[in-house]
């Protein structure tokens, strides 16, 4: 049996595969007021349905000002609680772990969904004024306000709201977003904080907010339910946030109650430069887990079943992530279990795939 189809276990949740669905944003145009829609529950519903170990939310904003765009899905009011817990639902139904990740943009938020435009929405498109560790703005976008330190004050509670509220809806799992250029990644790399006070220059000082956030997440999310971090290992960007200030904030973590760290890189600075190929960023996710001391994922351009199996054969991660791959073919976890030789009563299938696939 290839490990890829293990469980793994992490506090008292035990997820049935190594196969992990990655947060990937949707900019659905129905998702008003951050609720989720029946796109949603068809999205995460049919990987829920066809494999996958543990499916994760896109970036769920903890505020309406931490949303990327206005498309965006939130978890800062009841009326989405009741939206994401028939997802939640439709996810356990098919014996599948279901997490949201918890997130809020800062600079990066405000923004047009993709094909709508480019840059930052003005207040006639749905857009609002944004806010950062300074006043820096990201390549083209507005110039967001410093937020002070009241300000820092509301957003660790306003996440530690989201944990509270996500554990309402069901979830299985919390990710907290601290990667791709958003708040807490702005936070941490120099590039964007210019702060001269407690959470800025020094590493200590540009790690306080994520071990801040992480504590209260903690703290308000039952104990038997892991935590995930999301982080950039890498600015890609000389004088940015480097695999080093990476593999030290991941035993941090740990020490802070985080089980897992998803590690991927970049989207903090236009100016990046990324040398991407096949699983490009797996070797980010054995620093991690070597030098952290933690459970990581794996993710970046992980297309084949024998490449992922491959990875936890070599000890980079204890899971991948798949995006790209897993919009390409949602069923790539039975694919991967038919090449890697999975008994086909061991196999992830659909109790309604095997009826139509064997009798």
């Amino acid at each position: 049996m290839p490990s890829l189809f293990d469980p793994i276990s992490l506090q008292d949740l035990t997820i049935k595969n190594r196969i992990w669905l990655s947060p990937m944003c949707q900019y659905s145009v129905e998702a008003r007021d951050g609720v989720p829609t029946d796109w949603h529950l068809v999205h995460l519903g049919s990987h829920a349905a066809l494999g996958y170990g543990l499916i994760l939310t896109e970036a769920t904003a903890v505020t309406p000002e931490g949303r990327i765009s206005p498309q965006d899905t939130g978890i800062w009011n009841d009326e989405q609680i009741v939206a994401w817990r028939r997802i939640v639902d439709f996810a356990h139904a098919q014996g599948t772990a279901i997490g949201v990740q918890l997130a809020h943009a800062g600079r990066k938020a405000a923004t047009y969904a993709p094909w709508l435009g480019e840059g930052t929405a003005p207040e006639s498109a749905g857009g609002w004024p944004t806010v950062a560790p300074s006043a820096v703005a990201f390549g083209g976008y507005a110039t967001p306000a410093e937020l002070i330190a009241g300000q820092i004050d509301d957003l660790v509670a306003a996440f530690a709201a989201a944990a509270r509220r996500a554990d309402d809806a069901g979830f299985d799992v919390v990710e907290v977003h601290a990667a791709h250029g958003y708040l807490l990644h702005q936070f941490l790399s120099p590039l964007a904080n210019r702060r001269t006070d407690e959470f800025g220059g020094s590493f200590e000082n540009r790690i306080r907010l994520l071990l801040a956030v992480v504590d209260a997440v903690r703290a308000a999310w039952p104990a038997g339910k892991p935590v995930l971090v999301r982080i950039s290992a890498t600015d890609w960007v000389d004088g940015g946030w480097s695999v080093a200030e990476s593999t030290d904030l991941a035993g941090r973590l740990r020490e802070h109650g985080v089980d897992l760290i998803d590690t991927s890189s970049g989207g903090l600075d236009p100016a990046q430069q990324i040398e991407v190929g096949p699983g490009y960023q797996v070797p980010f996710a054995r620093d991690v887990r070597v030098k952290g001391g933690i459970p990581t994922g794996a993710v970046g351009l992980i297309t084949e079943p024998a490449q992922a199996q491959q990875i936890l054969d070599e000890g980079s991660a204890d899971v991948v992530l798949l995006a790209r791959a897993a919009l390409r073919e949602p069923a790539w976890p039975l694919r991967a279990a038919h090449e890697l030789g999975v008994p086909r009563d061991r196999a992830p299938y659909p109790p309604q795939y095997v009826r139509g696939a064997w009798r």
